[in-house]
């Protein structure tokens, strides 16, 4: 279910993944049919102990995707492109997150992605269900 303000259930959407993402989605435990098995409020409630360990302010987990699609554009991909993994339908919505500060690829053999794809993955108690 894509956020979509006038249609907030079966509002499904296919998207491209990266081969960095799939890598990654590889690595994960085939225990359960979701592919992270995390409660969100687990994932908010980590995500604030981490911002307020690492006294960073103001940083929302959303954020996350706004960088994401902006270094996607400096690395020069395209808007169809860039919609086919954000999920976004046309250029008015995509353009917000569109904030460049530089070209190139900034995690080119970036040395935590082997890290993180062979790191162990413990799901807790809601991934074992």
């Amino acid at each position: 279910d894509m956020k979509n303000p006038g249609q907030k259930i079966g509002n499904d959407v296919w998207c491209h993944l990266p081969d960095e993402a799939w890598r990654i989605l590889k690595s994960m435990p085939k225990e359960r049919a979701e592919i992270f098995p995390y409660n969100s409020s687990s994932i908010a409630t980590a995500w604030a102990k981490a911002c307020k360990f690492l006294m960073i302010e103001d940083l929302h987990f959303h954020d996350l995707r706004h960088d994401g699609v902006s270094r996607l554009f400096e690395m020069d991909w395209d808007i169809p492109r860039v919609a086919s993994v954000s999920g976004h339908r046309d250029w008015n919505s995509l353009r917000r997150y569109t904030h460049l500060r530089g070209r190139g690829d900034h995690y080119a053999e970036w040395p935590w992605l082997e890290r993180i794809i062979q790191a162990p993955v413990k799901l807790g108690a809601w991934g074992k269900q």
